[in-house]
């Protein structure tokens, strides 16, 4: 199979000369590997730094789970794939009313998977996430097994490829909230590997724990670790790694009162401009927001028509905790996004702050401990890992997270 070769948006990609598995740990900035590895709680992933290649990479921007995880699969950035948040409005929808809505439909998609692809050129391809909304997304089109952590209890032949699954993974159904979610998604890879025909493997976790446990504390060493056992089975079952991110993540709160610092966005809009004039849209939103609100740091604007754009964007990039105010056509470019998806402005947050819509709108009853998010240009550094030798050869750009694939199966050394 090694000598087959396919071509997805543009990118040509061997088929696997060898099992090889590409892991996207969800919220993943490059310091909870370090900060793990020196307290000796991740040996295995300090011989993929030493023995194998480390590098650090970017992600796409907006620094969220859908448009990351669907720019990895697909090889291109969201410009080219469509999916440019996991939340987003839908002039389209309720009738050509349009309605606010998430971005989990392939209906969205705008380009086909690698998965895809290698299913249908004959590799034997598999696919196990944490949370059921990128289920269906990364499944596109796939022939194979294709499953979530949330829903594994439900997996059947015709819709997964697979059943029984708790059975076979031998570990009970986890709690969306919590570590273990993403812990089954380790589980039920090692065990596709140890008792499935699998060519073609990709692992998707979930960012829980990186929002509750800063890089170094304790909550966070102890979820590496768990990773890293799981990892290192892997590698003695012969399989190649390459382990990426799909956004980093920061502290988004006061030190001293650790209360969230977020810029309501759309309260100030409705004071500007008064109601109705502006619709804010944050792409985080989406079924799970309990250990974040809903706040992250980017936000989409659509203005009606009659408001002033360039004034407002201007009073927008003063707000105290704005870093950054562009226009459509300018964060179409920058950041390789499709213009019809991203509103007439585009605000991003920050290091230290959130963007939110009305104070009233977002329920942080949920927030247990500091709130720690992501979003923006902060977040946009990844790792970039393998357990084999890597060549970057004539790269001519900083590596980014939807280049793995190409790296692993492409430019290994034997």
């Amino acid at each position: 199979m090694s000598d087959t070769r396919i071509e997805v948006n543009g990118r040509r990609y061997r088929l696997p000369a060898e099992p090889t598995v590409v892991v996207c740990v969800d919220g993943c900035e490059y310091d909870y590997l370090e900060c793990a590895v020196d307290a000796g709680a991740a040996p295995f992933i300090g011989r993929m730094m030493t023995e194998g290649t480390a590098w650090r990479a970017d992600c796409v921007v907006p620094t969220f789970t859908n448009p990351n995880n669907l720019s990895i699969v697909c090889g291109v950035p969201p410009a080219v794939h469509g999916i440019c948040g996991n939340y987003f409005w839908d002039p389209d929808a309720n009738d050509g009313r349009g309605a606010e809505v998430m971005m989990n439909d392939p209906a969205y998609l705008r380009a086909g998977t690698l998965l895809a692809a290698a299913s249908e050129a004959g590799a034997r391809v598999a696919v196990v996430t944490a949370k059921d909304k990128l289920r269906r997304l990364l499944g596109a089109g796939m022939r194979g097994i294709c499953f979530s952590a949330e829903k594994a209890a439900q997996a059947t032949l015709a819709e997964n490829g697979v059943d029984n699954v708790l059975d076979w993974v031998g570990l009970p159904s986890p709690d969306v909230y919590s570590a273990a979610l993403s812990e089954f998604v380790f589980a039920a890879g090692v065990r596709l590997a140890q008792t499935r025909q699998i060519d073609l493997m990709y692992l998707s976790t979930t960012d829980y724990v990186q929002h509750k446990c800063a890089p170094g504390s304790e909550g966070a060493n102890a979820f590496y670790a768990m990773m890293d056992r799981y990892l290192a089975q892997l590698d003695a079952l012969g399989w190649a790694i390459g382990l990426t991110a799909d956004h980093g993540m920061n502290a988004k709160h006061d030190p001293a009162t650790g209360r969230p610092n977020v810029v309501y966005l759309q309260d100030v809009l409705d004071g500007w401009l008064g109601a109705g004039a502006a619709r804010v849209i944050l792409p985080i939103t989406d079924p799970y927001v309990v250990h974040h609100g809903a706040l992250g740091s980017f936000a989409t604007v659509y203005l009606t028509a009659g408001v002033d754009r360039d004034a407002t964007m201007r009073r927008l990039a003063d707000l105290d905790g704005v870093e950054i105010v562009l226009d459509n056509a300018g964060a179409a470019a920058r950041f390789e996004l499709p213009a019809d998806r991203i509103g007439d402005v585009v605000v991003i947050a920050r290091r230290d702050m959130t963007l939110g819509t009305r104070e009233r709108e977002h329920d942080l009853s949920g927030l247990t401990v500091p709130l720690r998010s992501h979003g923006g240009l902060s977040e946009q550094e990844v790792p970039l890992l393998f357990n084999r030798r890597v060549t970057r050869g004539d790269a001519p750009h900083r590596p980014r997270n939807f280049d793995v694939f190409d790296y692993v199966l492409n430019r290994t050394e034997s």
